[in-house]
């Protein structure tokens, strides 16, 4: 008997209808985050599409498609990588916010990444929203080759956190 759900078996299949919109990565340098999507048992999604919208980066994108916006798709792995304009914006603002598409899920889920080793993140509005025990999970932290990793947990105990928009 299979473990996958009956949303699980029927669209979106976002892989292919999204194809067009999965390329939008800006052909120079900036921040790169990368990390790997999990369902509530600690398993890897790899059917999941992940958007990022960096709002301060409109201006400097303004030539792109949909300037400030990427959607990657997780690879077999769970794995996803963004590579995001480097601008200016305000203290403790995140460097995107982040909308999940995934197989069991009725409604997307809205979350944000901020990068760990931002000065202004003690300023952030977002973040003294969040229990301090839970920030952890909006943070991503950065590598030894200038990179950062972020995971995305869905469910479980280390759920990253999800806002509601009203």
């Amino acid at each position: 008997m299979s473990n996958i759900t009956t949303s699980q078996t029927i669209g979106p299949f976002s892989h292919e209808a999204w194809k067009w919109a999965t390329d939008m990565t800006p052909a120079t340098g900036g921040i790169t985050i990368s990390g790997i999507i999990y369902d509530g048992a600690g398993v890897p999604i790899n059917d999941a599409q992940i958007e990022s919208w960096q709002p301060a980066a409109a201006d400097a994108e303004a030539a792109a498609a949909i300037p400030g916006f990427r959607r990657v798709p997780s690879g077999e792995d769970g794995g996803f990588r963004f590579q995001l304009t480097k601008v200016a914006q305000a203290p403790g603002e995140p460097v995107a916010y982040i909308t999940v598409f995934a197989r069991g899920l009725v409604k997307h889920q809205y979350t944000a990444v901020f990068l760990a080793d931002d000065a202004g993140l003690s300023q952030s509005a977002i973040l003294d929203q969040v229990p301090s025990a839970r920030r952890a999970t909006l943070l991503a932290e950065r590598n030894a080759d200038g990179s950062y990793r972020w995971d995305i947990h869905m469910q479980g105990e280390r759920e990253t956190v999800f806002f509601d928009y009203e």
